[in-house]
């Protein structure tokens, strides 16, 4: 009598197991947030305590931050060890999220340690990016970055959070952007790591984790707001892949919640995201249309296959669609309606920028680099394993849409503007780093067959590697690290110990507004050319910065010509009238720089196509249009401080 064979091969794994595990990964996802968050906030309240010398004048906090960097990667490797060794298990993945954390936080606050200012300070573009996280810690309401009563244009979600942050901590907002930069950068690498842990070996995980880690510090950090989308965004896009492919809906819903929160951080970066997974979802529509058409089946029957496999296809991009719709409305919904109802709007260029990197594809591939060694394998193992493995394509796809991209900004030239597409190679980058790792780790297992058991050699070789990427990174951002400690920060003070520039007297002038307006800030319009105050004090704004980070809404244009034209009436009777027939809330403060011929402001106009693309010019107003009772003049430095009745 014969007996059935047992089979003692697993089984695919059941609902019930499945929706276990999913269960599983969300509370690992929120766990390691926690713990990301930890970390970076008890080691920059750590650092905060000493004083240490300026970065552009002593190797200490460079010499610090390589320590830090060997022991978080020194507890990455513990992790790897044991994960090996399958011993420790429910300690493994914990401590790659205290060593990606460690890693992330020490790379950027250590070298920031003596300043409370992030990268590049208060000056070039973040100072409207300090000026937008100003206005969101002082009100939860969504508000334009300088314009009074106007919706938010650009994504206000990481500045909303930042806010919240700010208020919690009782921070300012100009002081809390360095801690909310890196903790949220942080976050975001730690969770990538767990995304990646899905999709991957943990060893690999943590390689992969690592490479894009130190790729986007180099390349992206100055930005923390995008920056934490280039971080968790290669994983996601696999995940995209396999869930359009399959149809499983957690892949699907994880890529939806990305794209909306992507589009309430970055639009720029939405676009691109966007546009993969529409690239996505029409190679599987063409690989279907192809596997439908076998010869052995009826044509009809064939018809009604591919028909199905598209409707499949286009139902579950709805589904991401809905998702990420669903939640970027929650930002986007103010400037929207506002759009909708007619509100003017003129002036808004933020689209006329083509710098030269802006006019040439990125090859980082072929940069006499490590980064750039590690794209060039990436690039080999794209090639080479797209067509086998869903990983490769997920990314080949990426980096080909990211192209795409760049040649279209590149075309629309032809017609007056841009897509930013230079602001695209941090994400190329990652995309290529994260392929790179995983040839590396296929390069390995080569020569581990060819050579014998070398895995300790190719272990110390990949920890070498990390370490010497990793210290070259504060050296890399040297010039935005050195801005940090050479402006004047909001107390007045300049992180370098050097005499502060004229921002220092924005403490006194901010007293005498208070003293002599009575008004609440966020109520008081400011006419000035000093935007670093607006970053500092929660002052609204007559005009913006330039025209490319202004809001649509604001009629930047008009605005401009009004102050000229306020700027040669001829005298305080015309110019009060002029301001009580102002088409939006007038200025009720004004700050000037003294000048010889009267107050001065110096505005910016809209040069593109030209680089630089914007061209400043000053505007005086004579001192007579403020010769009237209803004006407080007081010279504080080199300012004028106007303040009407």
């Amino acid at each position: 009598m014969s007996q059935t064979p047992v089979n003692t091969q697993p089984g695919p794994p059941t609902t019930q197991a499945r929706r276990r595990s999913q269960l599983v990964t969300a509370g690992k996802l929120v766990a390691a947030a926690v713990v990301a968050g930890v970390v970076a906030v008890v080691a920059l309240a750590a650092i905060a305590r000493v004083q240490w010398p300026a970065f552009p004048s002593s190797n200490v906090t460079g010499a610090l931050t390589t320590t830090g960097q060997v022991v978080a990667v020194a507890v990455l490797m513990v992790a790897i060890l044991s994960y090996r060794a399958r011993r420790f298990g429910r300690w493994v993945e914990p401590l790659t999220w205290l060593g990606i954390a460690g890693f992330t936080t020490v790379t950027l606050a250590m070298p920031l340690g003596a300043s409370k200012l992030y990268l590049f300070g208060i000056s070039v573009d973040q100072q409207f990016r300090t000026e937008y996280l100003t206005r969101l810690t002082d009100s939860p309401h969504l508000a334009d970055m300088t314009y009074l009563g106007l919706p938010p244009y650009y994504p206000a979600g990481w500045f909303w959070l930042g806010g919240r942050y700010a208020a919690l901590t009782g921070q300012a907002g100009w002081e809390a952007f360095k801690p909310w930069s890196i903790i949220t950068l942080a976050v975001a690498s730690v969770v990538a790591m767990v995304l990646w842990t899905r999709m991957v070996r943990t060893d690999r995980a943590v390689a992969l984790t690592l490479a894009t880690t130190v790729t986007t510090l180099m390349f992206a950090a100055t930005e923390p707001y995008s920056a934490v989308l280039v971080l968790v965004g290669p994983p996601v896009l696999i995940m995209l892949l396999h869930g359009l492919r399959s149809g499983s809906v957690p892949p699907l819903v994880v890529g939806g919640v990305f794209l909306g929160i992507s589009a309430s951080f970055y639009t720029l970066f939405t676009g691109v995201f966007a546009l993969t997974a529409v690239m996505i979802t029409l190679w599987l529509a063409v690989t279907a249309w192809r596997a439908a058409a076998n010869p052995a089946v009826p044509t009809a029957t064939t018809r009604a296959t591919r028909v199905r496999e598209l409707v499949r296809l286009a139902l579950r991009l709805g589904i991401v669609a809905v998702i990420a719709v669903l939640i970027a409305l929650v930002v986007w919904t103010p400037y929207l309606v506002r759009r909708l109802t007619n509100q003017p709007a003129s002036g808004g260029t933020a689209e006329h920028y083509l710098p030269v990197s802006g006019s040439t594809l990125p090859l980082p591939m072929f940069e006499f680099s490590f980064v750039g060694a590690l794209c060039l394998v990436g690039t080999v193992w794209l090639i080479l394993r797209c067509s086998r493995r869903t990983i490769a394509l997920a990314l080949m796809i990426s980096v080909v849409t990211v192209y795409l991209f760049c040649l279209l900004s590149m075309a629309v030239t032809a017609i007056g503007t841009t897509l930013l597409s230079f602001r695209l190679e941090p994400v190329l980058i990652a995309l290529l780093a994260s392929a790179g790792v995983l040839g590396v780790s296929e390069l390995a297992g080569v020569a581990v067959r060819r050579f014998g058991d070398v895995r300790t050699v190719i272990g110390v070789l990949a920890v070498a590697a990390a370490i010497f990427v990793g210290q070259s990174i504060p050296s890399h951002l040297s010039s935005e690290i050195t801005l940090a400690y050479t402006d004047t920060d909001g107390t007045g003070v300049r992180a370098d110990k050097r005499p502060p520039g004229a921002e220092a007297q924005f403490p006194a002038i901010d007293a005498l507004i208070r003293d002599q307006t009575r008004a609440p800030r966020d109520q008081t319009v400011v006419l000035t050319a000093d935007y670093g105050f607006l970053s500092i004090y929660p002052y609204r704004g007559l005009q913006g910065l330039t025209s490319h980070y202004a809001n649509p809404l604001a009629e930047f244009d008009k605005r401009a010509a009004t102050i000229e034209a306020w700027s040669k009436l001829g005298s305080a009777a015309d110019l009060l009238d002029a301001l009580d027939h102002s088409p939006w809330a007038p200025p009720t403060v004004f700050l000037f720089r003294y000048g010889d011929d009267g107050y001065t402001l110096r505005l910016a106009s809209d040069v593109y196509p030209n680089d630089p693309n914007v061209k400043r010019y000053t505007v005086t107003y004579d001192k007579k249009l403020f010769a009237d009772p209803r004006f407080t003049v007081t010279e504080v430095g080199p300012f004028v401080l106007v303040v009407r009745r």
